[in-house]
């Protein structure tokens, strides 16, 4: 792939992320898109569960498999490297997509917060559990992370260097911000639907299984014992929980 088509391609699946995660956060919420988590096409309990539960597992089965560097090293024979993240970028971003598309709502209220402004603090933490998310990305490589640096480098004929295991702002505190703040705003609303609570419990399983069993190895496999060390000394996700 020529440089220039590479980068114009890492943009476009850069464009699609950002453009998926911004309706992702109103999906999420419930406001500003015409299908959202409590809306679109009604199904019987069984059937809307089955196929939200499907959606999510094939989200899950897609995003975990495509990051393990077993998959990366074969993937790389038919992908070239300087766009193998800006393609896990891409299919990740159609995935949730067609989970957006053809989630099934279950509008049924688990709790609903009528305060006005008890509403509006929830509201506003959710939020802050986005802002954790983007500032999180941005602490680790933002655009390393959505496979625009990479592509830019090979537009410059430069390659990738080996990144010192640093800690900075919220990595300080709980080795996963990024996903801590995905939990903050996936759970704190003021109207928690039967759809919303299958959606949070089921990612948060995930989540929680992802990173311990998964995503943990892979660094500790990169690392080696400065991650061990950093596992002893700063909790996973829970700040509150910290390890002696």
């Amino acid at each position: 792939m020529s440089r220039s088509l590479a980068v114009l391609y890492g943009g476009a699946c850069y464009t699609a992320f950002l453009a998926t995660f911004l309706y992702a956060i109103a999906f999420v919420a419930g406001v500003g898109v015409p299908k959202h988590i409590d809306n679109g096409p009604s199904a019987p309990l069984m059937t809307a569960l089955s196929i939200n539960i499907a959606l999510l597992a094939l989200f899950a089965v897609q995003h975990s498999g495509m990051a393990r560097p077993a998959f990366k090293q074969w993937w790389t024979r038919f992908v070239p490297q300087p766009i193998e993240r800006s393609t896990f970028v891409l299919v990740s971003s159609l995935v949730l997509l067609l989970m957006f598309w053809q989630w099934r709502p279950l509008p049924q209220l688990v709790w609903h917060v009528e305060n006005g402004l008890a509403g509006g603090f929830l509201w506003a933490i959710s939020l802050l559990g986005w802002l954790l998310v983007l500032t999180s990305s941005f602490t680790i490589d933002h655009f390393e992370l959505f496979g625009l640096r990479q592509v830019w480098l090979h537009a410059r004929r430069r390659s990738a260097k080996d990144e010192p295991f640093v800690l900075r702002a919220m990595y300080r505190i709980v080795r996963h911000p990024l996903m801590l703040g995905f939990l903050i705003a996936f759970w704190v609303t003021p109207a928690m639907s039967l759809g919303h609570l299958l959606f949070a419990v089921v990612v948060t399983g995930y989540i929680v299984v992802a990173v311990k069993f998964l995503e943990e190895r892979d660094l500790v496999a990169v690392h080696g014992d400065a991650y061990r060390d950093y596992q002893r000394r700063v909790p996973m996700l829970l700040p509150w929980r910290k390890r002696p």
